[in-house]
């Protein structure tokens, strides 16, 4: 025991794992490398990369935060190397857009044409 009673204060720094964030638009895409403390969230990762005023037509009140593609809650903890992305809106359905080509007689790829 110390002197006089004196506690000992320990000092470790808070873990930090490393992520990336990403935002894109059509013919843009923004991906930033953070380190953040272990512990923080998607939409405290999502706000602290200042991502969102790098895309103004992004609308953050109707976009989803997503961790490699797949839709999360904006208090989703964060592990290290995870992906935060911003999730548009679809601007079309795709179910929707195959009907519209097919009945236009575009179906499917580029890349299907040339078989």
């Amino acid at each position: 025991m110390p002197l006089g009673g004196a506690r000992i204060r320990c000092f470790v720094a808070p873990e930090r794992i490393r992520i990336q964030v990403v935002c894109a638009e059509a013919g843009r895409q923004t991906v930033l490398a953070l380190e953040v403390e272990a512990g923080c969230t998607a939409g405290e990762a999502l706000l602290r990369s200042g991502i969102l005023p790098m895309h103004p037509d992004v609308d953050p009140s109707v976009c989803g935060i997503g961790i490699f593609g797949r839709e999360v809650m904006r208090d989703q903890l964060l592990q290290d190397g995870d992906r935060v992305e911003v999730l548009r809106p679809l601007q079309e359905d795709p179910r929707e857009r195959r009907r519209r080509l097919a009945k236009q007689g575009r179906i499917g790829s580029k890349s299907a044409r040339g078989r």
